[in-house]
């Protein structure tokens, strides 16, 4: 849970973000790394089932580089459509910003 920082840690980052940090700032404030997960274990369960290529929903290019990086072939990236609304809108465009996330956000203060 939370990009690999455990549930406790998530908990904690989720205070820190109502207090007005992005949930970037909020992990690096907890001394952890903006996403620490692992992908390993991912890419053996596939190759011990005979899986070498994959389409991946996603949105984050991140982790189809993890992924081809473990040997497993990333045939296309299919991303996760959303619609933005006021509550989610900062959260995702902190994610397009700061994380690399293929939103297609308007770079703009809130949504329209």
């Amino acid at each position: 849970e939370g990009r690999g920082i455990g549930l406790h840690a998530k908990l904690a980052a989720y205070a820190i973000q109502d207090a007005g940090r992005d949930t970037v700032e909020a992990n690096l404030d907890l001394g952890h790394s903006v996403d620490a997960r692992s992908y390993e274990i991912a890419a053996a369960v596939l190759a011990d089932l005979g899986i070498d290529r994959v389409r991946l929903l996603t949105n984050n290019p991140a982790k189809c580089d993890a992924l081809t990086e473990l040997g497993i072939a990333v045939e296309e990236r299919v991303p996760l459509v959303t619609t933005p609304n006021e509550e989610n809108y900062k959260y995702l465009l902190t994610k397009q910003r700061k994380m690399g996330h293929l939103l297609g956000l308007p770079d703009a203060p809130s949504p329209s």
